[in-house]
């Protein structure tokens, strides 16, 4: 995927799949539509929480915890950027007693 892409508008409103945050290196949450019949519970949105690899005309690649999410544009309905997540905390050593 090339990192070039286009701004899309809806008359007077951006197209989240096109926000100009959208970029290799950005953490972000992508919201977007999925196939009711084909997910476990009947949903028909989800999330993809993580930093973008690639970003092209079709879809954007994000890496999340479960792996590398590939998200058509079209399909976004709602994306933001997010910042880093929080560090880990470090187990709680209980005294020895």
């Amino acid at each position: 995927m090339s990192e070039a892409y286009v701004m899309m508008n809806d008359g007077h409103r951006r197209r989240p799949g096109w926000a100009p945050f959208l970029e290799p290196g950005r953490r972000v949450v992508l919201r977007y539509a999925i196939d009711r019949t084909s997910s476990p519970h009947g949903e028909s949105m989800t999330d993809a929480l993580g930093t973008i690899l690639e970003v092209d005309q079709k879809a954007v690649d994000v890496m999340t915890r479960r792996g590398r999410v590939t998200v058509p544009r079209t399909l976004v309905v709602a994306s933001k950027e997010v910042p880093p997540p929080p560090p880990r905390r470090q187990p709680v050593v209980q005294p020895e007693g």
